[in-house]
């Protein structure tokens, strides 16, 4: 007895869930349905665009072996040396702070949007996987400590020069008009169209 007013009131369970979801669905469409066709601002749209400021669309995380050597122009003072494994980081995307009101152009659900090139917006090195694996100091000199802040730096930029030369502003601008289009078209256009500035 016990067991079939459980059931029973499972079955109860399951059938007004079914049906507040059905009803919720349905209610959400007449709604859609009695509002109409939505109307965009267009300094609205553009204060949208601008709250995401810079768009990060790909990061590279980059490796490189650097061997600085710091040689005295006197030989008897030895040489100074730094080898580095230096693993980095460079993030590349869009500046979207760029965009004006002239930028963008609505018809109906159509957006035209003029974007500016993708550029590199930052690299770094990743401070846990970069170390130096060979520091030495010649035996008449002191110790340069100079010397690793400049192979960190020749290494951000080889880095951030490796990750150009890879295509890395070119995947940034293709990720970057997918992700703004999906976000276009969540907001309710149709028809999404971007050239570059």
């Amino acid at each position: 007895m016990r067991k079939s007013v459980m059931a029973v009131l499972l079955v109860l369970t399951a059938f007004v869930l079914v049906t507040g979801v059905f009803l919720g669905f349905f209610a959400r469409q007449l709604l859609a349905a009695i509002q109409g066709p939505q109307m965009f601002n267009l300094p609205t749209v553009v204060q949208q665009v601008r709250t995401l400021s810079e768009l990060v669309t790909v990061q590279y995380v980059m490796e490189k072996v650097i061997v600085l050597d710091d040689v005295k122009w006197i030989a008897v003072l030895g040489e100074s040396r730094v080898l580095m494994v230096a693993s980095g980081r460079v993030n590349a995307g869009l500046d979207l702070s760029a965009i004006g009101p002239n930028d963008i152009t609505i018809s109906g659900k159509s957006i035209k949007v003029r974007l500016p090139p993708a550029r590199i917006l930052d690299a770094y090195l990743d401070d846990s996987q970069t170390r130096v694996i060979e520091r030495t100091t010649g035996i008449l000199r002191s110790f340069d400590k100079d010397l690793e802040q400049t192979a960190r730096q020749n290494a951000v930029d080889d880095i951030r020069r490796s990750a150009r030369f890879g295509g890395i502003l070119k995947e940034a601008d293709k990720r970057a008009r997918l992700q703004l289009e999906n976000l276009l078209r969540q907001v309710g256009f149709q028809q999404v169209q971007f050239e570059a500035k």
